[in-house]
């Protein structure tokens, strides 16, 4: 009788902390990875609305966006939180890499040095998660350097992680890689464009948040 009691009150206040505490979930990834597509997907799910623009030109996130007071249910359960979508963190920023997209020079010189604080700015806001959200190309390699260094920045702040294991609607994307690859955490394969392995997804970011 006691024990249940206690459980109860423990529930209460835990309940009572969290929504208190604006619990943040941030998006993050390489370049062109599907992080804005995967936090639209979400806002599209649950509050009717779009996070930021996607594009083929790699970059296009170069500030952190929020969209706060998400709220997914699954049954009787229900987890709010602030979203966070963080520009794509990359190793190398070169202008001449936007000049392939037709851009001309002096709007790639910007874009270049906007996409380079945004990087700086992606990673001092990981000190400010309670959670976050590892969007990893299923096409490519996920050995990469991007990959190891988020990932490897994430353990070392001890902050939950999931891995998504995005564009497995497309005939390359292997989730076994990517399973492979980081083999000490959950990976759910998604594709955030088609809507693809969303209800798994949502179950699991319950199991994430505990």
């Amino acid at each position: 009788m006691f024990e249940g009691l206690t459980k109860t009150i423990i529930d209460f206040f835990s309940s009572l902390f969290l929504s208190r505490k604006n619990l943040k979930m941030g998006i993050y990834g390489a370049p062109n990875s599907g992080k804005t597509t995967l936090a639209n997907r979400i806002c599209k799910d649950w509050i009717g609305t779009t996070m930021g623009t996607v594009s083929p030109i790699p970059h296009e996130t170069r500030e952190v966006k929020i969209k706060e007071k998400v709220e997914i249910k699954k049954g009787n359960k229900k987890l709010t939180f602030n979203l966070v979508d963080t520009p794509g963190i990359a190793t190398k920023i070169d202008y001449e890499d936007f000049l392939k997209f037709k851009m001309g020079e002096k709007e790639a010189k910007v874009r270049a040095k906007e996409a380079t604080k945004g990087v700086i700015e992606s990673i001092k806001w990981m000190d400010n998660m309670d959670c976050v959200l590892v969007v990893v190309d299923a096409v490519q390699n996920p050995y990469s350097q991007v990959n190891l260094t988020i990932i490897g920045n994430l353990a070392a702040r001890d902050i939950p992680l999931l891995i998504c294991a995005n564009k497995m609607d497309l005939k390359k994307a292997s989730i076994k890689k990517v399973e492979s690859a980081f083999p000490q955490y959950r990976v759910i394969g998604i594709s955030a464009e088609k809507g693809i392995g969303m209800e798994d997804f949502y179950s699991a970011l319950f199991k994430l948040i505990k």
